[in-house]
């Protein structure tokens, strides 16, 4: 087990997965440790469906019939409008890290379309973690606050157990999907998931690290003596 500042400086997003299982009693571990994460009021309004296997497998081939089918998104979040400025510049930034990782040309439509359809297959890994939160606080933003601590404290619970993980919103696009198949209750909002494994070393996109604003563009000091 890595330092917390090891695990956190160290983690970055996996989207290669070898098929090895990864065992129940790890992931059981993984999750007791990232639901000490904060939580407003103490609320914990957070929940796990963890899937594998033949039930995942499921999940994949709905995800993609109805991608190409041309299904509408169909996700229990409010999207907003597409990012503009500095953060549509940040995403194409790591678009052109990965795509350059993986050897995939601008002009090479079928590689670009196969690797959008990996998102919806949740990124071939053997297991799916889908955080959804109570129902009865659906348009509260203090919840999905609230999920989203929860989600970091797993992923980064995950990489210090040498396992690989990606927030993936595109394994939950055609919610009505993952709902039917994980069995996830009308009583639970379906927020995202995760994409778990064991990291393939010699998937090229596994290399690339996101380069992250410094603390001078995020940060604001008020108060202290200089």
């Amino acid at each position: 087990m890595d330092t917390y500042a090891e695990v956190v400086t160290g983690r970055r997003s996996i989207r290669g997965f070898t098929s090895d299982p990864v065992p129940r009693e790890l992931i059981e571990e993984i999750l007791t440790l990232a639901m000490r994460a904060p939580s407003s009021l103490n609320s914990q309004p957070w929940s796990f469906t963890v899937v594998t296997g033949e039930v995942l497998d499921r999940i994949r081939a709905g995800n993609t019939e109805r991608t190409l089918a041309g299904v509408p998104d169909s996700r229990e979040f409010r999207m907003g409008e597409p990012y503009t400025g500095q953060h549509r510049e940040r995403q194409v930034e790591i678009a052109k890290q990965l795509f350059g990782a993986m050897g995939i040309a601008r002009e090479d439509a079928e590689m670009r379309q196969d690797w959008v359809l990996r998102g919806f297959r949740q990124f071939d890994a053997p297991v799916s973690i889908v955080i959804t939160y109570d129902r009865v606080l659906y348009g509260n933003d203090i919840a999905t606050f609230d999920c989203g601590a929860v989600t970091n404290a797993l992923v980064n619970a995950a990489w210090s157990r040498g396992l690989g993980c990606v927030i993936n919103s595109q394994g939950i696009m055609q919610s009505p999907v993952v709902r039917e198949h994980a069995g996830i209750a009308d009583d639970q909002v379906i927020q995202t998931c995760v994409a778990l494994g064991w990291p393939d070393e010699t998937f090229p996109a596994n290399a690339v690290v996101s380069r992250r604003k410094s603390l001078a563009e995020a940060a604001t000091f008020v108060g202290f003596d200089d």
